[in-house]
């Protein structure tokens, strides 16, 4: 399945989210500090409802301890300053997706480690800044699983 690995974030409404949708498509969350909320806040909990028993959320003090514990095979970043259409990335399981906190995005230093194809974006209407991590994570992290034929999922 794929990781979806949550820089920083800021919101723990977005951050519930996230987890009730990793719980409902087998991916497993990653969670880089500092976090902008306690993991036992009320407003991720009500987000992420009951379904925090069933996502596998870890937490990394450093982008470095993610790293050297993870090691995927390969790693995507979602940014407004991507060149490539997320959907034009040929996705594999055990692929990493990273995201950026809402109000700065990924910093510059962790993007130019990434080769320019690693850098995807979801396209918007010109006047648009960005869209919500969740929507966001949810999209990119539905279009992957749907090339890998929605593996494990409960097709009718």
């Amino acid at each position: 399945m794929f990781h979806i690995v949550l820089y920083e974030p800021e919101i723990p409404a977005n951050t519930g989210n996230i987890i009730r949708l990793c719980a409902n498509t087998g991916a497993k969350l990653h969670l880089i500090e500092p976090l902008g909320f306690e993991l036992e806040d009320k407003k991720l909990r009500r987000a992420g409802l009951d379904y925090h028993e069933w996502a596998e959320v870890k937490v990394y003090p450093k982008w470095a301890d993610f790293i050297d514990s993870v090691r995927p095979g390969r790693l995507f970043a979602m940014t407004t300053k991507g060149k490539t259409l997320f959907s034009g990335a040929a996705f594999e399981a055990g692929d990493a997706l990273l995201f950026g906190p809402e109000s700065r995005g990924l910093p510059a230093s962790l993007l130019a480690d990434l080769g320019e194809e690693h850098r995807l974006y979801l396209p918007m209407r010109p006047e648009s800044r960005s869209l919500n991590l969740s929507n966001t994570v949810a999209v990119a992290l539905y279009e992957a699983w749907r090339q890998q034929g929605y593996s494990g999922a409960a097709l009718k």
